[in-house]
């Protein structure tokens, strides 16, 4: 009988951690599964020194042609009707697979179920990783992941879990010039996907300086705003209504930038800094915070994002009856 689940675990060179990674899996509560490994070019020998022989367990080889081609690579042999993502230097909790599976069940209209995490390292987890742990985990029912998808992609890549069908409609993953993962989650959400995560933390995250959000020039800062420009002109802004940017600084610049590369026309910036306000931006007048209650036709783009300030405008929106994702979105 074929497995239920496939579990599809691209790995390059994962040393040390991916016997533990395997082990997360194949021990898991629920064991209809299938876990296939793909190996894209090691040379570390991690992949010859797994050890055990259960059956679950699939060895598949892509020389070296990336981690989206590894993907798709063990997607194309899969069997299951759900097709879920494995890294070789995370750990899975042992009730993960089985509480993914019964949330998608339970909620028939969503297409990709992700997990709650805890970000571990060798060193200390300090306050950014927290906060964005907390946002992660945060961020689970399917309105709040498509309200905050462009702050950043609310379902860790590792963690998914897709029916069949979604994924084969996507096409899998691509190769894009920013992350293929953050790619593939906005293209479900253009595609009118729903996405969620049931509540218990169900995955180890590994936080190490080796991960391929830390060294690959796709997952540089510019590169996501790149993909948000792009997502957000393809699908989400309407040319009939005037877009504003909230923050006239770097980002808010760049994010003018990157949508007008995309055909998109910014009309004037928002800006609490008294020195910007009343100046100029890319040509375009910076106006106060409080203009905005004589603009009832625009939408806003958020392009502020440090730490705290998301509540602040948040209650600043509501004050002003705008309803984030119907008339703002944050995009940093």
């Amino acid at each position: 009988m074929d497995p239920v689940v496939s579990v599809v675990l691209p790995v390059r060179n994962g040393g040390g951690y991916l016997q533990e990674a395997v082990q997360s899996i194949l021990r898991q509560s629920f064991d209809s599964l299938e876990l296939i490994l793909v190996d894209d070019g090691s040379n570390d020998g991690a992949v010859s020194r797994l050890t055990g022989d259960d059956p679950r367990l699939v060895l598949l080889s892509n020389p070296g042609r990336g981690v989206s081609s590894a993907f798709n690579t063990g997607f194309e042999c899969a069997t299951g009707a759900f097709i879920a993502r494995m890294d070789a230097d995370d750990l899975s909790l042992p009730q993960r697979l089985e509480t993914q599976y019964r949330y998608l069940q339970k909620h028939p209209g969503v297409d990709i179920c992700g997990a709650c995490v805890e970000i571990f390292s060798d060193q200390e987890i300090l306050g950014g990783n927290l906060r964005y742990q907390a946002w992660l985990n945060e961020c689970r029912s399917p309105e709040r992941i498509r309200r905050e998808l462009f702050i950043e992609s609310p379902i860790p890549n590792p963690t998914a879990m897709f029916r069949r069908a979604a994924l084969q409609s996507l096409g899998g993953y691509r190769d894009p010039e920013w992350p293929e993962d953050y790619d593939l989650f906005l293209r479900a959400d253009a595609a009118g996907m729903r996405m969620g995560k049931p509540d218990p933390v169900l995955y180890r995250w590994r936080e190490h300086g080796q991960r391929l959000t830390r060294t690959d020039p796709r997952y540089h800062p510019g590169k996501f705003q790149a993909a948000k420009a792009h997502y957000l002109s393809l699908c989400r802004l309407s040319q009939e209504r005037p877009l504003v940017i909230w923050g006239a600084g770097p980002g808010g610049r760049l994010m003018h930038d990157l949508l007008a590369q995309e055909g998109t026309s910014v009309t004037g910036f928002l800006e609490v800094h008294p020195r910007r306000i009343g100046g100029r931006k890319r040509d375009l007048p910076v106006w106060p915070i409080d203009e905005i209650g004589r603009m009832p036709e625009v939408f806003v783009l958020v392009a502020v994002g440090a730490a705290g300030v998301r509540p602040e405008i948040r209650q600043f929106m509501q004050r002003h009856d705008r309803v984030e994702g119907e008339h703002y979105l944050f995009v940093a």
